[in-house]
């Protein structure tokens, strides 16, 4: 283990240096969402960013062996709130897990497969064929299921109608086309509304959930937070899911992919916060 998280360091320090836009990425967002942070801090939290995505690809790249022997599972990851989970499903309505870029994403889907039972992630192809392949078959080496996000909408209801769970990925940026502003962190960030209407229409249970990395424990912890309920009210909720992920990503802020451009496309006559 060792080894491997000095292979996946010296990989995501080389990420760091010859893609310097992304940490020019990371001090934009970090200027507003973050004033209260000095340079320094600012630096020590990208770095800790860096080293959270090398966490994330050296258990990527273990998901066979986990697959093949999943009693080792509880040594890398452990639940906390999984009653929320269990009260859902009693429910018979299906559970949608409100996820991101945050801690572990890879794992948590994966996990819950060994740990509870295989569920569905949502996913957007990866740019690379040749690395999505290999992406998504580690993904489902647990038994979990992939929903295509051209055909997400009928997969996931199709899911919910079952009782069964769906991750959804909801952090990254939306065009104008796609979506709605919510106030994130303090500035207005374009969020799809499909994740709210989805869940509005189905009456499933909305769930934040994260693999969260404990130093103390030297393991992550998949954190179910209560139930947030839907209005019905598509901007409102998604508001509202916006508002637990930013106190989930103030708690765990080296956690959280500050490296991308989240708030990328801007109202109408604002100016571009990147260069």
């Amino acid at each position: 283990m060792p080894v491997a998280m000095g292979i996946a360091r010296i990989a995501t320090r080389l990420l760091d240096r010859f893609q310097p836009r992304l940490r020019r990425a990371a001090l934009a967002n970090l200027a507003f969402a973050m004033p209260e942070l000095d340079a320094t801090a600012r630096g020590t939290l990208i770095d800790g960013v860096f080293l959270s995505i090398a966490r994330v690809l050296v258990y990527l790249s273990r998901f066979g062996r986990l697959a093949g022997n999943p009693a080792n599972i509880g040594k890398i990851i452990r639940y906390e709130g999984y009653e929320y989970f269990e009260q859902a499903l009693k429910q018979g309505k299906g559970v949608l897990f409100y996820t991101a870029h945050l801690g572990n994403w890879e794992l948590s889907a994966f996990a819950h497969a060994l740990l509870s039972r295989p569920m569905h992630v949502v996913v957007r192809p990866l740019d690379n064929p040749l690395i999505d392949g290999m992406v998504a078959r580690l993904r489902g080496l647990s038994g979990n299921f992939v929903i295509g996000k051209k055909e997400f909408a009928r997969g996931i209801l199709k899911a919910l109608a079952a009782n069964e769970a769906v991750g959804i990925l909801a952090d990254q940026n939306a065009g104008l086309n796609d979506g709605e502003f919510v106030q994130f962190f303090g500035k207005a960030a374009c969020a799809q509304t499909g994740f709210a209407k989805i869940a509005a229409h189905s009456g499933a249970a909305v769930i934040p959930g994260f693999a969260i990395w404990s130093a103390a424990e030297g393991r992550y912890i998949l954190r179910f937070y209560p139930p947030v309920a839907m209005t019905g009210d598509a901007h409102r909720d998604t508001q509202r899911l916006h508002e637990v992920l930013e106190a989930v990503i103030r708690a765990y802020p080296d956690q959280w992919l500050w490296i991308h451009r989240r708030w990328k496309t801007r109202p109408p006559g604002e100016a571009p916060l990147y260069d």
